[in-house]
């Protein structure tokens, strides 16, 4: 009890605290470690003794120590089978096979799906020449794994090795039946082959096309049998594939194939055909091996034209991707269109026509419809001048006209187009009929003078006249549309109608070209001598305008209207009154032009006043620096413009006042300069300054009169103070003190 008292009150040791828990300033890692002891060779063992067998009991104690070495191994890890399959192979190096054997089958029995361990156990049997077992063992290992090439391929080649072509055959067609990959139908064939049996690999090909059929395997069974000679044969194989694939699963590498077999044979024609065919179903962007073969087809064996017709049929795959990826794309169907119509049948290019104008701009707005109106027009003058159908023509026609939305656009050319159609197949009717029902349903000015233009072609005055007042309903701002049917009155010798046409037209409130309506108007005045209607027309614009070329206009209309004298004071008057009212006009530069005109006028005409009077009036050209702003309300700087003074004008006196001054001054500054180049009394050391001219005071320089103070100089106005002569007798020189 004292003892067991004595046990329970011993302490336990304390554990040492750490004072300091910063991390050392030397780290040692795992790593650094490891390296040490590699370097120290810490972990290598001394290799065990060699141990010398030299009688039987030795070797028997020798494998018992050994067997259950291997047993304790397998006994602590049975799946591992790298301990089985090593405990066999040193019971087969002990010549132990019935031992190994029974190993091998325990094995199994743990893990039957271990592909190195059927492997080892057949290369075992094989290698003692144990040949049934070896069966045996292939045969259970491929029904266990039967996915594992492997293992066929062993099987057949060890049944090779024994001469037994049956046997291979048999595990061959067992093989087959799984349905494996590629590698192993060839090496199938390959067998067949070795021993000269072309019909049976011939068999297998048809059974591997169907099994994979990829198009490389119908190429390797065609040119199996071109090789073989079969060329028939060869022939027929290339045409099941391609009819096999069909046309959703074309290939090009196929026709390529077949071609270089049929130019092999000679068969130029069908070379021909079979690029062709492809051509015409592979798009473009899967057959670029296909163009490229057939472009040296053609150079080797075609002509000119056939080399035409592969560029041709490139260019229109070409053209067919772009349209298909937008089918909206007028230009390319435009291009495909003119490629088409190059080189094609009418049926042909009616197709592609139909093609592209089904497709209709999505949106009513005209700017979609400038572009695909013209697949319309491009159709009908196919027709009618390639095709030389004029019922399909006036079919296109109609149709085209039926499909755009008048109601809100048109297009006056298609109606145009149409009525000219008619009119060409001597169909007149039918062309008033279009254009009439074009003018009632959609107006517009170019509809209008077409119509008018065929109309006087035709010599029908009565109906011009219609058409131009339905058109002047239609558009009476429309000047050009007036003057046009007053010259056509002229023409036909109503004058009387023409100046009541021309009337009507300077009345309307609202003109687009109001000055070439005039300007017509006052030319047929002319025309018909009718001075005083001109003039009056004159004076009418001249209350609407003051334009400076209808002054000039007015006025070379008196000069050349009348007589000789009267004529000159009338044009004289014009321009002075001209002058006069363009006093207040803002646009100085008209001003000036209507003067040089004026001038112009007097040298041929006026006299010596005349002319003096007139240059008085020309303006004074001055530059003047007028600041600039930028777009964003900066200063960007000072530029230099030219100004117009005109003499007349008298708000501008007051500059011209200042600009005498300045000429002033600087006249007297030059008689200065002249005149310090002349002697001054002997009370005078030196010329000076006798002028000074400032805004606030007026400074005699280095010269003050005696017992004057400098303040009594100064004067109030900025006015420039000449000194005379007799004035600096009383100057004495002195020193400025300021």
């Amino acid at each position: 009890m004292a003892a067991s008292t004595a046990a329970g009150k011993q302490r336990i040791p304390k554990v040492a605290k750490v004072k300091n828990k910063a991390p050392a300033e030397v780290q040692i890692t795992a790593e650094q470690l490891l390296r040490e002891a590699k370097e120290r060779e810490l972990e290598l063992l001394p290799p065990p003794p060699q141990q010398k067998i030299t009688d039987e009991e030795e070797l028997e104690d020798y494998k018992l120590r050994k067997r259950e070495t291997f047993e304790d191994n397998i006994r602590k890890n049975r799946t591992v089978i790298s301990n089985w399959i090593k405990y066999a192979q040193w019971e087969e190096s002990l010549k132990e096979i019935q031992s190994a054997r029974s190993i091998y089958e325990r094995a199994l029995g743990v893990n039957n799906r271990t592909i190195p361990l059927w492997l080892k156990y057949a290369e075992m049997e094989m290698k003692n020449r144990q040949v049934n077992h070896a069966r045996n063992i292939w045969d259970r290992a491929v029904t266990t794994l039967p996915r594992v090439d492997q293992f066929w391929y062993k099987y057949t080649h060890m049944e090779e090795m024994l001469n037994n072509p049956p046997g291979a055959r048999q595990v061959f067609e067992r093989w087959m039946e799984w349905q494996p990959e590629e590698q192993a139908w060839h090496s199938y064939i390959n067998f067949e082959l070795r021993y000269k049996e072309v019909e049976k690999a011939r068999t297998i090909y048809e059974r591997f096309v169907l099994v994979h059929p990829a198009v490389k395997n119908w190429i390797k069974y065609a040119r199996f049998e071109e090789k073989h000679a079969y060329f028939a044969q060869a022939r027929r194989v290339y045409e099941r594939a391609v009819e096999f694939f069909g046309d959703e699963h074309m290939d090009e590498h196929l026709y390529v194939a077949f071609a270089k077999f049929e130019e092999n044979q000679k068969e130029f024609e069908r070379v021909r055909v079979i690029y062709r065919y492809a051509l015409d179903r592979i798009p473009k962007q899967k057959a670029q091996e296909l163009f490229k073969n057939y472009t040296l087809f053609e150079k080797k064996f075609g002509d000119r034209r056939g080399i035409e017709d592969i560029l041709l049929s490139k260019r229109r795959f070409q053209y067919e991707e772009e349209v298909k990826a937008d089918p909206h794309n007028y230009d390319a169907w435009f291009d495909y269109l003119r490629l088409v119509e190059s080189d094609a049948e009418a049926d042909t290019v009616r197709e592609v026509y139909e093609r592209a104008i089904a497709n209709v701009p999505p949106i009513q707005e005209k700017r979609h419809w400038k572009r695909y109106i013209y697949l319309w027009i491009n159709y009908a003058l196919y027709e009618e001048l390639e095709a030389k159908d004029p019922e399909r023509t006036r079919q296109v026609y109609q149709a085209s006209l039926e499909l755009i939305p008048h109601k809100k656009f048109t297009f006056a050319k298609m109606w145009l187009y149409y009525a000219q159609f008619e009119i060409r197949q001597k169909n007149l009717p039918f062309a008033r009929r279009a254009l009439g029902t074009s003018i009632g349903k959609c107006p517009k000015n170019k509809l209008f003078k077409g119509y008018i233009e065929l109309e006087l072609q035709l010599r029908e005055f009565d109906r011009c006249r219609k058409l131009y007042e339905k058109f002047l309903e239609f558009g009476p701002e429309n000047c050009t549309s007036w003057i046009k049917f007053a010259e056509l009155e002229t023409i036909l010798g109503d004058i009387e109608r023409a100046r009541a046409i021309y009337e009507l037209a300077i009345s309307q409130p609202r003109l687009d070209m109001p000055e070439v309506l005039w300007k017509s108007y006052i030319d047929f005045e002319i025309e018909q001598e009718e001075t005083e209607r001109t003039r009056n027309l004159y004076r009418q614009l001249l209350q609407r305008t003051q334009h400076v070329k209808v002054w000039i206009s007015f006025a070379q209309f008196e000069l050349s209207s009348g007589k000789e004298e009267g004529s000159v004071a009338k044009c004289r008057q014009i321009y002075e009154e001209a002058n006069k009212t363009m006093r207040n006009c803002e646009e100085k530069e008209e001003r000036l032009m209507l003067l040089e005109s004026w001038r112009k006028f007097e040298d041929e005409f006026g006299t010596a006043s005349d002319k003096e009077r007139v240059d008085k009036l020309m303006p004074e050209k001055v530059k003047k620096r007028r600041k600039v702003q930028a777009d964003d309300g900066s200063d960007a700087g000072w530029v230099e413009v030219y100004d117009y003074i005109f003499p007349e004008d008298a708000a501008n006196q007051p500059n011209l006042k200042l600009l005498a001054m300045a000429k002033l001054w600087k006249k007297q500054q030059q008689e200065r300069e002249a005149a310090e180049q002349c002697t001054f009394p002997p009370t005078m050391s030196k010329p000076e300054e006798t002028l000074v001219t400032t805004t606030r005071e007026l400074r005699l320089q280095n010269y003050v009169p005696e017992g004057e103070d400098l303040k009594r100089c100064r004067v109030p106005q900025a006015k420039p103070v000449a000194v005379e002569e007799k004035d600096l007798a009383n100057l004495a020189p002195r020193k400025p003190d300021w």
